[in-house]
C-alpha cells in the first residue's frame, strides 16, 4: 500500500504546504501477505496550532492513543484465507505485528485470534472491499464501502471472508474508562 501524506499548516502567518511525501510509518507485512498498516498522523492530548512542521510520527509512536490523544491510520486487511495456508507462520506474523503495530499488537487477545480492545473511541470508515465486524458476543455485521463504525472501547475483531483485500480508515481518540 502506498500512501501520500500532505501536511498543510501555517508558516509566518500564511497557509503553506509543510510536507508532501509518503507516510513515514507504513509497513507491508512479509509474514501476513496483503496486510498493511499506515500510521498517518497523531495528536497529543492538548494539540496546539504552531507555525512550522514537527512530524508527530516516529518508530516509537503507539498506534493506540492515550486519553485525549488521536491517531489516524489506514489498514489493508487481507482475506482470512491466508491464515489457513499450510506455510502460514503465526509466530512470525505475531512478532512482525509487535514490531510494526506498536501498542495495538499488545491489545490482541491470544486466546481469541484477532479480538482486541483499546481505551478509545474509534471511527472506522470502509473505503474498499467488504469487511465484517465481529463482537465478543458473537454478533457479526458485514460492511460495504462507505459504511462507518463507531466503537466505544468494546472488544471486537475484523474479518475478511472475501478473496480481495479490504481497506479501512481508522480515527482513534484516546478515552478514559468510566
Amino acid at each position: 500500500m502506498s500512501i501520500r501524506r500532505l501536511v498543510v499548516g501555517n508558516k509566518n502567518g500564511q497557509s503553506v504546504l509543510l510536507d508532501d511525501a509518503p507516510v513515514p510509518r507504513q509497513h507491508d507485512y512479509q509474514h501476513i501477505p496483503g496486510f498493511s498498516t499506515a500510521l498517518i498522523w497523531a495528536t497529543s492530548a492538548n494539540p496546539t496550532l504552531a507555525d512550522g512542521f514537527n512530524d508527530p510520527i516516529n518508530e516509537q509512536t503507539s498506534f493506540v492513543p492515550g486519553p485525549g490523544e488521536s491517531r489516524l491510520m489506514i489498514v489493508s486487511f487481507p482475506p482470512d484465507s491466508i491464515y489457513a495456508t499450510p506455510d502460514f507462520d503465526f509466530a512470525k506474523a505475531g512478532t512482525e505485528q509487535v514490531e510494526h503495530l506498536t501498542g495495538l499488537a499488545q491489545a490482541f487477545d491470544p486466546e481469541h485470534p484477532g479480538m482486541h480492545v483499546t481505551s478509545s473511541i474509534d471511527y472506522a470508515i470502509l473505503l474498499e472491499g467488504s469487511l465484517s465486524l465481529e463482537l465478543d458476543n458473537g454478533e457479526i455485521r458485514t460492511l460495504k464501502p462507505h459504511d462507518v463504525v463507531i466503537q466505544q472501547g468494546n472488544v471486537h475483531a475484523w474479518r475478511n471472508s472475501n478473496d480481495a483485500p479490504a481497506i479501512i480508515v481508522f480515527i482513534l481518540i484516546g478515552a478514559l474508562r468510566g
